[in-house]
């Protein structure tokens, strides 16, 4: 079973790179440019581990760690 895993980064040469430094060692790889899209992702993609920007615009990382803790606090690692 391949490891999944989340990027999330309002840059995207930041994603790129590691997208292709994790796909290289073979983990799966989804991204997200915001939190907002990095909440939706976790519920539809269920990663084993996020990769989490902290200063990011329309939901910043905290607010996505806050929403992660009270909605599904076991559900990512």
């Amino acid at each position: 079973m391949t490891t999944r895993i989340l990027i999330v980064d309002d840059e995207a040469n930041i994603r790129l790179m590691l997208r292709a430094t994790l796909e290289s060692e073979g983990y799966e790889i989804r991204e997200a440019a915001n939190g907002q899209e990095a909440i939706e992702a976790v519920h539809i993609h269920q990663p084993q581990l996020v990769l989490l920007d902290l200063n990011m615009p329309v939901v910043d990382g905290m607010h996505v760690l806050e929403a992660f803790n009270h909605a599904e606090p076991n559900r990512v690692p």
